[in-house]
């Protein structure tokens, strides 16, 4: 499971030119499904989300988690974080869950960030979306729930 995780303080997702989801204080996260990923993996990707300490504190340091400041989340499914770039000119989607298979993780995710006392919003999966971001610091942290993954 791949999450590109995105500080903001602001952020909100279009459908079809409505707003479905937006969060001012917090985290975008965009969440790519591969083949091989079960609830181990949105277990261990909340937990290490909910508690990174990748905001700053009264000094300027990152040195508070997403549960200390209270902060939001906004989760958006991206199919195309588990594109495979390596050959040819178009990406492959192989390594890719099946939408069905995804789309129960995707939920699983949202409800796991919920029971910690999240404010969770949401894009709607499956769909065409457009996300604004105000990307706090720039702070981009790429996450991945498979042990010894490097980027």
């Amino acid at each position: 499971m791949i999450a590109v995780v995105q500080r903001c303080s602001n952020s909100s997702v279009e459908v079809s030119g409505d707003v479905v989801g937006s969060i001012k204080n917090g985290l975008v996260i965009f969440l790519g499904i591969l083949k091989e990923d079960d609830l181990d993996d949105v277990d261990y990707l909340v937990r290490k989300i909910n508690t990174i300490r990748i905001f700053n504190d009264n000094d300027g340091k990152m040195n508070l988690s997403l549960k200390e400041v209270g902060g939001s989340v906004l989760i958006i499914s991206q199919f195309t974080l588990c594109a495979e770039l390596s050959s040819g000119r178009r990406p492959s989607f192989k390594k890719a869950k099946s939408p069905s298979e995804s789309k129960i993780l995707y939920e699983e995710f949202i409800l796991h960030f919920k029971k910690c006392g999240v404010n969770v919003q949401t894009g709607q999966f499956g769909k065409f979306m457009n996300v604004k971001i105000i990307n706090n610091g720039p702070s981009t942290f790429i996450f991945n729930s498979r042990k010894g993954y490097v980027i």
